[in-house]
């Protein structure tokens, strides 16, 4: 079915509506209309990754590591997956007459934003820093959500519109100051590419305001360059209260009547939230007219059309519910998590480990045996999980004995107590006796996420709680052979003793087959191959504060100061040697042509990244940016040659109004397992490949 279509039938069918039945299919939880054979619907689904909130499903890792993966290909089968269990969770609710919340097929992911500052506690939604890593990723997601038949599989969603990464406390009244130059270099390009190459059929708004507009009643954001500048043709939905925050929080608007007004005369669909409960009341003030009410119902119907709710035979029958969790979809999320997990550190080989001529291991921490730090946040509930000391426990001979202790909380900073004291007492006591301590550290959803979650949902710092810095500073220093897996959904300072390190892998929030995969890692069943999505800073020193927009001095793009870890960084078992470089021009930007070979001994995955430079320009642009990349896989011995493709847009300069322009310098573009920086040159001992264009 065509859009056009779609869009014809919905006109006929809210041509039908009285004004009270169109006000009521505005709000999230849509009031069905029996006479017309319109049923309920739920607006509200979620699908970060893996279907949520809703019982059983893959649970995938959490996006930040998918991005980690730098594999687009896999994040498609990754989606596809999951709009197949929300095909089937749908029929099987619909068929048991259930149309409540997380039931239905328009899901509000993925989360687009720019993760420009390690403390926000949402980063873990989003696919990491970068613009282009950021819209190649979430591109391919909407596209396996969406799929390409003749109606949508699901109905994807960008969010949240625009400029929106933190602080959580201060969201629901938060005015974002940004530059036209930011907004379209940094903030703007993944929610455009989302919207004219992937055809995402929702776009979400955020709570702050941009430029002193509410983001869900936006000249700018919705209406001058969102449907004007884009031609974006789907539905438009307010994040969950955001109307109400005109009123409650910014003081753009008086009482409820007048902010439900303002947000659909700005073209604001659907609410989530109930302040569209107050429509009615605008249209006998006068603040909007029907023909208000008639352009957000017939946008919301020709999504349900697009999505075949009203086909006389179900689309997608082949759906059924065996396929939710399935073992084909719980081995392409052990795929998945084993290309997510990085490997930062890996002193003198340390790594992998030797499973028959270990004695003794110890697991220690307080993510060891934790399903929650599996999950990350926006998540489902597996049929298994496969924790840390599960996925070791089942890589150890029979002859290995196996430590498991807590060490610490997770969090409580307000001091020692016996209770902490003794678990650090058990975990010294633990790993003098083993011949390699694995120390499984991090956070959780609990402490980093949306607003509720901690305090404020953001992280103080790129620290670890007060607990557990206590119990890994005395573990460090007793330890025969350390090992630390650190789960989070941003960056992490170990300090000290990540010095004291051997080895260190930072595997995110890995999702349910996690452990498995992070064995299939430490005991070299399979090379590490995640990449940094994030920059890892050195301290919060360095930081301009988060309420700061401006991207000078943030992220690899534009910061100076020296990173504890770059983006693009993570390590291997083996070797990659690259030659034969070449970059052409092409109708579209340009092809670099490189042949990559493994020169280890063990087979291995590369990410290959291509950064431009364009320096002395008089327009602000980053010291490099990501532009292409690609994800081979070889042999030992093998080589490869592969076409990296970049396209034109990323080879422009964005000028003060927020335009694209043809630079007026020279590109330089490199070719390399890395990022064309110092730092990353020092970890990885070999140094890009520059190519003029």
């Amino acid at each position: 079915m065509t859009r056009e279509e779609a869009r014809k039938l919905a006109t006929e069918l809210v041509a039908q509506m009285t004004v009270e039945e169109k006000a009521a299919q505005l709000l999230f939880e849509a009031q069905g209309v029996e006479r017309l054979g319109v049923a309920d619907y739920n607006w509200w689904n979620e699908a970060l990754h893996g279907i949520a909130r809703a019982g059983l499903a893959t649970v995938f890792p959490q996006s930040i590591g998918m991005a980690a993966s730098f594999d687009a290909d896999l994040l498609f089968a990754v989606a596809d997956a999951i709009s197949t269990e929300g095909r089937a969770k749908h029929a099987a609710f619909v068929a048991e007459g259930d149309r409540g919340r997380n039931k239905g097929l328009t899901f509000w992911s993925p989360n687009v934003n720019i993760f420009r500052d390690p403390r926000w506690g949402r980063g873990q939604e989003t696919y990491g820093e970068d613009p282009y890593l950021t819209a190649t990723m979430g591109v391919q997601f909407v596209k396996g959500l969406q799929g390409d038949g003749e109606y949508l599989k699901s109905a994807a969603c960008a969010k949240h519109y625009a400029a929106h990464s933190g602080p959580e406390a201060l969201r629901h009244s938060f005015d974002t100051q940004v530059s036209m130059h930011d907004l379209f270099e940094t903030y703007l390009p993944a929610f455009e590419h989302l919207v004219k190459e992937a055809g995402v059929e929702a776009v979400m708004g955020a709570y702050n305001r941009v430029l002193g507009e509410p983001a869900c009643a936006s000249t700018l954001l919705i209406e001058q360059i969102l449907r004007e500048k884009w031609g974006f043709e789907g539905h438009f939905v307010s994040d969950c209260g955001a109307i109400a925050d005109f009123h409650l929080h910014h003081g753009v608007t008086a009482t409820g009547a007048e902010s439900a007004a303002l947000a659909l005369k700005k073209g604001c669909d659907v609410n989530c939230g109930e302040t569209y409960g107050y429509l009615l009341q605008a249209l006998r003030a006068g603040l909007i007219d029907e023909a208000d009410l008639d352009r957000a119902a017939i946008r919301l119907f020709t999504t349900r059309y697009l999505l075949g709710e009203f086909a006389e035979e179900q689309p997608f029958a082949e759906c059924t519910y065996d396929r939710v969790d399935c073992p084909e979809h719980q081995a392409l999320n052990a795929k998945m998590a084993r290309e997510i997990i990085v490997m930062l550190k890996n002193k003198d080989r340390a790594l992998p480990l030797a499973a028959d001529e270990l004695g003794s291991v110890a697991v220690i921490g307080p993510s060891a045996q934790s399903y929650r730090a599996l999950e990350g946040n926006y998540n489902g509930t597996a049929g298994e999980y496969v924790t840390f000391a599960d996925g070791i426990r089942r890589s150890l001979g029979a002859n290995t004995r196996l430590y498991v202790a807590d060490g610490s909380q997770l969090f409580q900073d307000a001091g020692p107590d016996r209770q902490v004291d003794d678990r650090v007492a058990e975990a010294v006591y633990l790993a003098k006796l083993a011949d390699v301590t694995i120390l499984c550290v991090g956070l959780d959803a609990s402490i980093e996420g949306e607003e509720g979650a901690g305090d404020i949902g953001d992280k103080a710092g790129v620290s670890l709680p007060k607990c557990q810095q206590r119990m890994i500073e005395a573990v460090s220093k007793v330890a025969k052979k350390l090992v630390f897996v650190v789960t989070a959904g941003s960056a992490i300072d170990l300090g000290e003793a990540g010095e004291r390190a051997d080895a260190i892998l930072h595997a995110w929030y890995p999702g349910a087959r996690g452990g498995e995969a992070v064995a299939d890692i430490l005991f070299g069943r399979v090379s590490p191959s995640g990449r940094l999505p994030v920059t890892f800073y050195h301290s919060d020193d360095t930081l301009p504060d988060i309420t700061d927009y401006s991207m000078t001095g943030r992220t690899y793009r534009y910061m100076t100061a020296k990173p504890l870890y770059p983006f693009g960084y993570g390590l291997s078992y083996t070797t990659f040697a690259y030659e034969n470089a070449a970059a052409t021009r092409s109708a579209d930007g340009a092809v670099v042509t490189v042949t990559i070979k493994n020169t280890g001994d063990v087979a291995g995955r590369e990410v290959a990244q291509v950064y431009a430079a364009m320096k002395d320009s008089r327009y602000a642009t980053p010291i490099f940016q990501l532009c292409g990349f690609a994800s081979v896989e070889l042999e030992a011995g093998e080589e490869k040659t592969v076409d990296i493709c970049v396209p034109g847009y990323w080879l422009k300069a964005v000028n003060d109004e927020g335009e694209r322009v043809e630079p007026d310098t020279s590109i330089t573009l490199y070719v390399g397992g890395h990022q064309p920086d110092a730092r990353s040159e020092e970890l990885c001992g070999k140094a890009c490949i520059a190519l003029k264009l």
